[in-house]
């Protein structure tokens, strides 16, 4: 998995590729924990993820509970696999993805 971080401010763009999952999550999550503070909008760029497990979508449900209570966060670029996975779980509902 890569992980390409992007601050402009408050503003965090995260680009992840590759794949997320048991293995990898807690790379992801590490790097959300060092990065929110301060930021108020937080997008990830999905363009380049290949797959996500159930590891990966608890990593990205908590990276929304934290940005509910001090901004917001979407997704971005997500594929047509990755989207049906957010579909299937019912995460359309919970995450805004654009």
């Amino acid at each position: 998995m890569t992980i390409e971080k992007i601050v402009n401010g408050s503003v965090l763009t995260m680009n992840i590729g590759g794949r997320l999952d048991t293995t990898t999550a807690p790379e992801l999550e590490a790097a959300i924990d060092a990065s929110l503070a301060g930021i108020e909008e937080l997008t990830l760029d999905l363009e380049a993820l290949e797959y996500v497990s159930s590891a990966g979508l608890r990593v990205i449900l908590k990276a929304q509970k934290i940005m509910n209570a001090q901004g917001e966060m979407k997704l971005i670029h997500v594929n047509e696999t990755i989207m049906e996975v957010f579909d299937i779980t019912g995460f359309v509902d919970i995450l805004t993805i654009e």
